[in-house]
C-alpha cells in the first residue's frame, strides 16, 4: 500500500509497480473506438512512452499497446496507485504550501471510488469526464504540487502537467486548459483520435478542474429544478403524490433519486448499469430497486401487503408493522422507515431497499396496501433497465387504462456522448450494447438513434395528457433531433425545441439574477468544520434578509436557508466535506468573508476551498443549456466564459480552468471554473471580494446586454452599490415598426 509521501515522490520506476491490470468488481469506462491508422497507433504509443526513461520502455511498450488495442486508450493501469484514494486531511499532504495540499485534496476526491464513475480510467462523471488522461500524469502532478512554492505556477495541458513555471505570489498557482482544439477540428471523430493519441482530454466541467464534490453538487440544482417545474407546469408548491420519471444513476445523474425524496415526490429513475444502480442504493440515495416493469407500475398504483408476522428489520427479528398501528405513510417528513423480509426464496426479480444497516441479508421493502400516488408516498425507485422501455410501458398503461401515471419527466443519460457509452439503445442488453459499441460502431449508432426516436415518440404521446417534459441540458433533444425524432418547434430559433431546456423555462431567470451553484470544501476533512460553515452561511443569509432585499432575492435566500438546515439530515456528503447552495454576488462574498474570518479565529481548523459548478451565471457559454435563453444571436459565442477564466486569474483565484465541452458535449460548449483557497489571511479576504464579484457580474452584465430585464435590474443595482463598476447598458427599440420600415418588410 502506497503512502501519501510515496505518492508525491514522482513516478515509481525502480522497481516498477506490479501490473495489476483492470481491477475486477468496479465499473469501467466503455471501450473506445478511435479508428487509429497504423501510423497513429505508433504515435499514440510513442506519446505514452515519453513519460518514461528508455530502460523501462521495453517492459511498458507491449502492455500499453495491449491497452490501446483492447480499450482504445492507454490508461497505464500498472501505475494506478495502490492507496485508498480519497480526500485526506490537508495537513497530511507533504507540501511546501497549504494551497498545493488543498489542490491535492481536491484531485484525490475526484478520483475517490465513492465519488468517481470509472475511477481506474480517471473518469469522475458523465461517462468521459476525465481528471487526467493517464496515471503517469497523476503521479507527475502530485510530485509537482509537493515541490511547488508560492512563486510558481503549475501549467496543465489537457491532463498533462507541462511543468512548474516562475510567477508572482499573486498569480494563480495552477492554470488548467482542457480540450482547447482549433475550432474547425473540434469534432467528435477528431476528439476520439486526439484523446487516443494522449494529446487532448474531455474534462467535462468540474472533473478536469478538480472541483467536483460528488452528486451533492447537482442534488440542490435538481431539487430547485423539480420544485420550479412543479410551480410552472403543474401550478403547485407541494409535490406529494406527483411522479417524476427520468434516467441515469451514474455520475451526476445519481443525484436524481435523492432530489426526488427531498422534494417529496415519487421518483422513478431508470439505469442500465447495475453497478451504478447498486452504488446509489448502498449509499442510501436510492430507496428501492427493481428490475421489473410490472413492479414499477404496481409500485406507482399500489403496493403488496404481507402479514406483519413476516416483517423483519435488518436483524431478521420479527417486527410489528407500524403502519397498521399508526396509519402513517412510508415517509415521516423525509425520513423513510423501511421494514424488511429476507429475499432468499423469492428468486431473481425483486425490490430492494436500504435498511440503514451496513450488514445483513438482501431485503425487500414491504408497503401497506395503498396506492403510492393517492397516499402521497415519498419514494425513489430505481428501475434496472432501459428508460425507453419504461416510457413505452407508461404509454401502454395510458392507452389501455386511460390513466397517465407520470406528471413530470426529464432525462439525464450522458447524451453529450451518445455513441460511446453515454446512451444505451433499448434493443440491446447492457453487455450486448458494450460489445457492439466496440465491434461495430456504425450499427451501434443506428440503434442509438432508433432508440432516441422511440423515446421521443413515447414522451410525445404522454405529453398529450397533463404531463410535462424538459431537457436537462444533456443534449438529449439535440441528439434526438439529429436522429430524426419529432422534437421540432415550428417557427423557433436554433436553440429551441418542442420541449424547453430547463434553463429556458426554469433556471434561466435565476442565472440572470446572479444566482448559481456556489460551493466550498473543508480541507480538514472534519464534519465539524462543515457544520460551522453551514451555521455561518445561514447567519449571513438571515442577516441579508433582515437588512432588506427584493422579494425575488428573499425567496432564493429562504430556499437556501432551508436547504442548509436540512442538508445534514439528508446525508448529502459523499467524499470531501463539502456544501453547495445557490447564491448571488452579495451572498457569495459575505459567506466567503465569514468563513475566512472563522479560519483566522480558529473556529475552522484548516483552509477552505471556494468554488462553483461551471454551470453558473458566467462560467459557461452553451447554446443548448446555460445560454439557451440568450436571444440576441450571441448564444453561440464564447466571450463570456473565456473572459471569466482570464478575469478570475487576474483577480486572485488560486487556480483557474478553461474547457471545451461539458454537459452538452465536445464542440458544443466552452466553460470555465476556479478554486480559491481561504486561509484566514486579509489577503485571502481581498481576493475573495474581488474575484467573486467579477465572477458573477460578468455573466449578469452579458445577460443584461442580451436583453434580459431581470439581469438589467440586477446589474443596475450592483453599479449603485459599487462605483467602480460601470457597465454598458442596452437601449430597447421603442417601436418595432422602425425595423420593418427600415428593412422594407
Amino acid at each position: 500500500m502506497s503512502s501519501l509521501q510515496a505518492l508525491c515522490s514522482g513516478l515509481p520506476l525502480r522497481p516498477l509497480p506490479k501490473n495489476r491490470g483492470r481491477q475486477a468488481g468496479v465499473p469501467h469506462a466503455p471501450v473506445r473506438t478511435p479508428g487509429l491508422s497504423p501510423a497513429e497507433k505508433q504515435l499514440a504509443l510513442r506519446n505514452a512512452l515519453r513519460y518514461f526513461p528508455r530502460d523501462v520502455q521495453n517492459v511498458l511498450a507491449p502492455e500499453f499497446a495491449q491497452e490501446l488495442q483492447l480499450y482504445g486508450h492507454i490508461y497505464m493501469y500498472r501505475f494506478c496507485p495502490d492507496i485508498e484514494m480519497r480526500a485526506y486531511p490537508v495537513e497530511q499532504y507533504p507540501c511546501r504550501t497549504k494551497v498545493a495540499a488543498a489542490i491535492m485534496h481536491m484531485i484525490m476526491n475526484n478520483l475517490d471510488p465513492a465519488v468517481a464513475q470509472f475511477p481506474q480510467e480517471l473518469v469522475t462523471y458523465g461517462g468521459n469526464g476525465q481528471v487526467f488522461s493517464n496515471w503517469a500524469q497523476f503521479w507527475l502532478t502530485m510530485f509537482y504540487l509537493s515541490k511547488m512554492t508560492e512563486e510558481q505556477t503549475l501549467v496543465m495541458y489537457s491532463g498533462h502537467p507541462l511543468g512548474l513555471f516562475p510567477s508572482s505570489h499573486s498569480a494563480p498557482r495552477l492554470v488548467i486548459t482542457n480540450g482547447m482544439v482549433i475550432p474547425n477540428y473540434s469534432s467528435r471523430t477528431e476528439y476520439e483520435k486526439l484523446f487516443a493519441l494522449g494529446v487532448t482530454m474531455y474534462g467535462q466541467m468540474t472533473a478536469g478542474s478538480y472541483c467536483y464534490i460528488g452528486p451533492q453538487g447537482i442534488v440542490h440544482g435538481t431539487v430547485l429544478t423539480v420544485l420550479n417545474a412543479a410551480r410552472r407546469y403543474l401550478g403547485i408548491e407541494d409535490l406529494a403524490g406527483k411522479v417524476f420519471v427520468t434516467s441515469g444513476l451514474g455520475g451526476m445523474s445519481g443525484a436524481q433519486a435523492k432530489a426526488a425524496v427531498i422534494v417529496g415526490c415519487i421518483g422513478v429513475i431508470a439505469e442500465v448499469d447495475k453497478a451504478a444502480l447498486e452504488k446509489r442504493h448502498k449509499q442510501g440515495w436510492l430507496m428501492e430497486v427493481t428490475d421489473s416493469l410490472d413492479q414499477c407500475i404496481k409500485r406507482l398504483r399500489y403496493s403488496s401487503k404481507l402479514d406483519s408476522r413476516h416483517l423483519t428489520h435488518g436483524s431478521g427479528k420479527p417486527q410489528e408493522d407500524p403502519w397498521e398501528t399508526t396509519g402513517l405513510p412510508a415517509a415521516l417528513g423525509l425520513c423513510v422507515l423501511p421494514y424488511f423480509v429476507n429475499l432468499s426464496p423469492l428468486g431473481e426479480r425483486r425490490c430492494l431497499a436500504s435498511s440503514g444497516f451496513s450488514r445483513g441479508p438482501p431485503v425487500l421493502l414491504l408497503c401497506s396496501s395503498r396506492e403510492a400516488r393517492k397516499k402521497k408516498e415519498v419514494l425513489s425507485l430505481g428501475y434496472h433497465g432501459n428508460v425507453v422501455a419504461l416510457w413505452e410501458r407508461l404509454v401502454h398503461e395510458l392507452d389501455t387504462t386511460g390513466e397517465c401515471l407520470v406528471d413530470l419527466g426529464s432525462d439525464q443519460t450522458s447524451c453529450h456522448n451518445p455513441f460511446n457509452g453515454g446512451y444505451y439503445p433499448v434493443q440491446l442488453s447492457f453487455t450486448e450494447a458494450q460489445s457492439l459499441m466496440a465491434s461495430n460502431p456504425a450499427v451501434f449508432k443506428d440503434l442509438v438513434q432508433e432508440s432516441l426516436r422511440r423515446q421521443v415518440s413515447a414522451i410525445n404521446r404522454l405529453a398529450e395528457e397533463n404531463f410535462f417534459f424538459w431537457d436537462y441540458g444533456n443534449a438529449f433533444l439535440l441528439e434526438a433531433q439529429r436522429a430524426g425524432a419529432d422534437v421540432e418547434k415550428k417557427g423557433a430559433g436554433r436553440t429551441e425545441f418542442r420541449y424547453p431546456s430547463y434553463v429556458q423555462h426554469i433556471m434561466g431567470d435565476i442565472f440572470s439574477q446572479g444566482f448559481g451553484p456556489f460551493r466550498w470544501v473543508c480541507t480538514s476533512g472534519d464534519p465539524q468544520d462543515l457544520a460551522v460553515t453551514d451555521e455561518l452561511a445561514t447567519s449571513v443569509l438571515e442577516e441579508a434578509i433582515a437588512d432588506g432585499v427584493k422579494a425575488s432575492v428573499k425567496l432564493q435566500y429562504m430556499d437556501n436557508i432551508r436547504w442548509i438546515r436540512e442538508a445534514a439530515r439528508h446525508q448529502l456528503v459523499v467524499g470531501s466535506q463539502a456544501r453547495i447552495l445557490y447564491s448571488d454576488q452579495k451572498g457569495r462574498v459575505a459567506i466567503a468573508v465569514a468563513i475566512n474570518q472563522a479560519i483566522a479565529r480558529g473556529r475552522i481548523k484548516a483552509p477552505v476551498v471556494l468554488s462553483r459548478d461551471h454551470h453558473d451565471v458566467s462560467g459557461t457559454d452553451s447554446p443548448f443549456r446555460e445560454t439557451s435563453n440568450i436571444y440576441d444571436g450571441s448564444a453561440f459565442c464564447a466571450d463570456m466564459a473565456v473572459q471569466n477564466f482570464v478575469g478570475d486569474a487576474c483577480r486572485g483565484a488560486t487556480w483557474v480552468a478553461l474547457h471545451n465541452g461539458g454537459g452538452v458535449g465536445w464542440g458544443e460548449v466552452i466553460n470555465g471554473g476556479f478554486g480559491l483557497v481561504l486561509d484566514g489571511t486579509p489577503e485571502a479576504e481581498q481576493r475573495a471580494r474581488l474575484m467573486l464579484s467579477w465572477d458573477v457580474s460578468n455573466g449578469v452584465a452579458r445577460r443584461c446586454w442580451s436583453g434580459n430585464q431581470k439581469a438589467y435590474e440586477i446589474i443596475c443595482q450592483t453599479m449603485q452599490e459599487n462605483s467602480g463598476l460601470v457597465v454598458t447598458l442596452p437601449h430597447d427599440v421603442g417601436d418595432e415598426r422602425v425595423l420593418q420600415q427600415a428593412l422594407q418588410l
